[in-house]
């Protein structure tokens, strides 16, 4: 029983790091390529020092990799697959919004 509460810890803790809004746009922004902290700035427009914090924790939980050259760092997603679970995760988002809309719909419909 200790393993799976282990277990259920370190998924816990990468699905926190990979809730908050502005990680996940970071995700999205490395979906393509490989990118330094600059370019990550320029793009997405999260202000450096916050960047670096969210990606050090991002780091930290194995979500992305760096690869040093020179002076310059080069952030990219440990694993693609995190991409396609987030994939579904907005496909199954987009679907509840749909039937959501649709119980309102028929919500409204039945009082006029």
């Amino acid at each position: 029983m200790d393993n799976k509460r282990e277990f259920f810890h370190l998924r816990s803790e990468l699905c926190k790091a990979l809730s908050h809004p502005k990680r996940q746009e970071i995700l999205v922004t490395l979906r393509e390529e490989e990118l330094t902290v600059s370019e990550l700035v320029e793009k997405s427009r999260i202000p450096r020092p916050n960047l670096s914090q969210h990606l050090a924790l991002l780091k930290s939980r194995g979500v992305i990799l760096v690869r040093r050259k020179g002076h310059k760092s080069y952030y990219r997603l440990s694993d693609q697959r995190i991409l396609q679970a987030y994939d579904m995760i907005s496909e199954i988002l987009l679907e509840s919004l749909s039937s959501q809309k649709t119980v309102v719909k028929k919500a409204i419909g039945t009082r006029t």
